[in-house]
């Protein structure tokens, strides 16, 4: 957009500079050609009056002309200010410079050259209801000193002077055309101009709502990134520290109520070894970093370990299987495949009090699944209710981390026939 702009701008530039430029010219001929074309008339005029036999009262005549000529552009320039345009006051000026002009013609056939100026002042000048009247009347003073001055002295002068007036006629007509066209064109321009001008505004305009759209969108990100990232840190809390502290709990409970204490003490130990994972994982939930189990042995791996961890913790018989050929997985997927075996498992130790307990991870094409099934209790997954805002991290946390990395999450579940976990998600290998 930016480049498009610029380039508005350039030409909105370049034909405003040029107008103005055309225009100053204009008005440079408009002020003082006029006395240009009447000095030069004068001087041929003059230079010639004896090979024309003017008489001293027709040179009288020319010099009152003359200063009368000359005290009518004076008084135009200084009412128009330089700026010539078609009006009342601009008819005129026209009618007095061409009767000035008519006048002198008759005297001397050479001051045609301060008559010409009827065909470049026709269109700045006179109305475009005049304007052929105008130029016709142009024409009629130019034909007059080409035959040899007005009125002509016999039958072929007048021949001559209609032939000459008809070709001045045509001439004049092509000027009127030529006049309409530069002023179609000026119109043009002018409209051209003012649309580029609305067009820059309008592209600013868009600019600068955009400028403040993205200012927006920035901070909405911003804020949804912060949303975000503290939802995943306390899924993260929740799946580790939260998991461990019931793991530990359970642990001490069984070693508080046995009798031997090699029973006792093995259960310590595994409380012991859980407080230190869980403050590990808790670390690197902190960190942002991938569960410090996917570290060795990938995702099967981890898997694998933490089914049988959780089988030896709750007695319930675990088994882990994996169908497909295995392929390293994005941290990311692979952690939320993690997280939600941990939950599920978590959730069956805590309600389901299950008997056995099995865990499949599939490597289906395009596609991971992890299935997690047990015989436990059961439950009424439509009588669940969502737990959203009150802090749970449960079936709804499942969901939600299998939806954020494009995947989904199915549950089935009756009263008294166990449950069913099962999360798709897409295949995106490790970024090596």
């Amino acid at each position: 957009m930016t480049a498009r702009h610029g380039c508005a701008d350039l030409t909105d530039n370049d034909a405003m500079a040029e107008a103005t430029q055309l225009d100053r010219r204009w008005a440079v001929f408009d002020r003082w050609g006029p006395y240009g074309l009447l000095c030069l008339s004068a001087l041929i005029a003059w230079v010639t009056a004896d090979a024309l036999g003017m008489s001293t009262g027709e040179r009288l005549a020319c010099g009152i002309l003359i200063v009368a000529a000359v005290a009518v552009e004076l008084w135009w320039n200084r009412r128009a200010g330089g700026r010539a345009g078609p009006s009342a006051a601009g008819a005129r000026q026209y009618a007095l410079r061409w009767a000035l002009a008519f006048a002198l013609t008759l005297l001397h056939p050479l001051f045609a050259f301060y008559a010409a100026l009827g065909y470049f002042s026709t269109e700045r000048l006179l109305p475009p209801r005049l304007r052929k009247a105008g130029l016709f009347a142009t024409a009629v003073t130019m034909a007059g000193s080409q035959s040899g001055g007005l009125p002509p002295g016999d039958g072929l002068g007048w021949v001559l002077f209609g032939s000459l007036l008809a070709a001045n006629s045509v001439l004049a007509l092509l000027f009127g055309h030529f006049a309409e066209l530069e002023e179609a064109r000026s119109r043009a321009r002018v409209e051209t101009i003012a649309e580029l001008e609305r067009t820059n505004t309008a592209l600013q305009q868009a600019l600068d709502e955009n400028a403040a759209l993205h200012t927006q969108l920035l901070l909405q990100a911003r804020e949804a990134g912060v949303a975000d990232e503290r939802r995943r840190l306390a899924a993260e809390i929740h799946d580790t520290i939260a998991q461990g502290l019931t793991g530990i709990i359970t642990q001490l409970q069984v070693a508080g109520s046995v009798q031997d204490p090699a029973v006792a003490r093995t259960h310590r130990d595994r409380a012991l070894a859980l407080a230190r994972e869980s403050l590990g994982e808790a670390r690197r939930s902190v960190h942002n970093l991938s569960p410090g189990a996917l570290a060795d042995g990938g995702l099967p791996g981890a898997l694998r370990r933490t089914v049988t961890a959780w089988g030896e913790r709750t007695g319930a018989r675990a088994g882990f299987t994996v169908t497909g050929t295995a392929e390293p997985l994005h941290d990311e997927v692979a952690a939320t495949l993690l997280r939600i075996a941990q939950e599920a498992l978590s959730n069956a130790a805590r309600h389901a009090a299950p008997g056995r307990v099995g865990v499949t991870l599939s490597y289906m094409g395009d596609e991971v699944t992890l299935d997690i099934r047990d015989d436990g209790r059961g439950f009424d997954p439509l009588a669940v209710p969502a737990r959203t805002g009150t802090g749970g991290f449960g079936l709804d946390g499942m969901r939600a981390r299998a939806e954020r990395v494009a995947g989904a999450l199915t549950i089935e579940s009756e009263p008294g026939g166990g449950t069913a976990v099962s999360a798709r998600v897409p295949l995106v290998r490790h970024d090596r």
